[in-house]
């Protein structure tokens, strides 16, 4: 078990400079998320564009890097209205419940070494609790009151359906984050983000998506994607279904907010898969100190957001059934299973192997009484359907 080491600018009590240093770390990283998120914005529309052949914005600005700053000036000054049938004081409050969580995240993730400010060291990390991944996943579950209350207090029902459909597949899915981060933790021997990074150092096959077996990584990605509710699981936002989703009846500010509370979360989950999997600051064949691991950091940050944007610009829209069945009936037994792999390599060699028999036994068991159900489900409503003399075109039943 690792040392709970934290922050060095603490280790001579809290002096009125170090408040200072604090408070001038948390403004730079709330600017840094926003400029980010900016760039966010640019970045997907120019990448999909690039992706489909296209031009994509090219009139305000240098090559059009304007737009998005266009789009967010636009946007506060338009109308802002309260629908007469809301709860105004819930409608008000729902969108900054989902935009702190992303960057309460944002603070636990390490983007570099240790370095000297005005005399002090300090560590580039906003903040480094000893159970830092845990407000991962708490931010996470906050999320999700944000947006079943903006669905609720809309006081409409396409909102309504909207916030109970995102919230369901969040809920869903926050089961396969915790059993892939569970993995990490196993791994690594903490819950402290630095010390997760620090776990990685030195070469590249030291990362955890490497020693975890690369299951729980792919496990986590997907997870993730789903939770941000991004394609190809952006099912809250299907339009031929629900218009706009939860956040139909917002406009102006409140509207921007959630818009902004989108790409921080995409913004800071790709941080923290770059911290949890791909060795936080450090480069693939060296330990980095200091202001060089922002480098490092930034880099593959802006590698994990592109696959991202290209996930998006590729893949077809998931039906609901087929998000619901993939989270619970594949991805969470695969997760636990690759929990007790790890776990068991963690006690020996001989007790990882009789995980890794036990596993595929009871997965393959599972599998088939998935599928032997899925059958008689389906036989149950052809007949039903046969029985009240509608028809069976296909199912071969006569």
């Amino acid at each position: 078990m690792l040392g709970y080491v934290g922050d060095p600018i603490f280790a001579h009590g809290l002096h009125w400079q170090v408040w200072l240093i604090v408070v001038v770390k948390v403004l730079l990283a709330f600017a840094l998320l926003m400029l980010s998120v900016l760039f966010m914005v640019m970045y997907e529309r120019k990448a999909v564009a690039w992706l489909g052949v296209r031009y994509g914005p090219n009139r305000a600005g240098p090559g059009g890097w304007l737009q998005s700053l266009a789009d967010g000036v636009k946007l506060f000054f338009k109308e802002a209205f309260t629908p007469a049938r809301a709860d105004k004081w819930v409608y008000k409050a729902a969108p900054y419940l989902v935009v702190i969580p992303a960057f309460v995240a944002f603070s636990i993730v390490p983007i570099g070494g240790t370095v000297n400010l005005w005399g002090w060291h300090t560590r580039l990390q906003v903040a480094d609790p000893p159970w830092g991944i845990l407000l991962m996943l708490m931010a996470s579950g906050v999320t999700v009151y944000g947006v079943m209350l903006a669905g609720w207090a809309s006081g409409s029902k396409y909102p309504l359906l909207g916030s109970v459909r995102a919230s369901a597949q969040m809920v869903s899915y926050e089961a396969v984050l915790g059993l892939t981060v569970a993995t990490v933790v196993l791994e690594t021997g903490s819950l402290q983000t630095s010390a997760i990074w620090l776990s990685q150092r030195s070469i590249f096959y030291h990362w955890n998506f490497l020693r975890t077996g690369l299951i729980p990584f792919a496990l986590f990605a997907i997870a993730i994607t789903a939770e941000m509710t991004r394609a190809p699981f952006d099912l809250v936002e299907a339009e031929e279904e629900l218009s706009g989703g939860f956040n139909l009846e917002y406009s102006s500010i409140a509207f921007a907010l959630f818009y902004l509370a989108e790409y921080m979360a995409l913004v800071t989950n790709s941080a923290i898969m770059v911290t949890l999997w791909f060795g936080g600051p450090d480069g693939p064949f060296i330990a980095t100190y200091g202001w060089l691991g922002i480098v490092w950091f930034a880099l593959k940050t802006l590698i994990i957001l592109y696959i991202f944007v290209w996930i998006r610009a590729t893949l077809p829209r998931m039906r609901y059934d087929q998000l619901m069945e993939l989270g619970w009936k594949r991805m969470i037994p695969v997760a636990l299973a690759m929990l007790l792999v790890v776990a068991g390599f963690q006690v020996s060699y001989e007790w990882g192997f009789i995980a890794v028999g036990g596993s595929l036994v009871a997965l393959a068991v599972l599998l088939r009484a998935i599928d032997v159900g899925s059958v008689a489900a389906s036989v149950d409503v052809i007949s039903e359907e046969v029985a009240a003399g509608g028809p069976a075109t296909g199912t071969g039943v006569t």
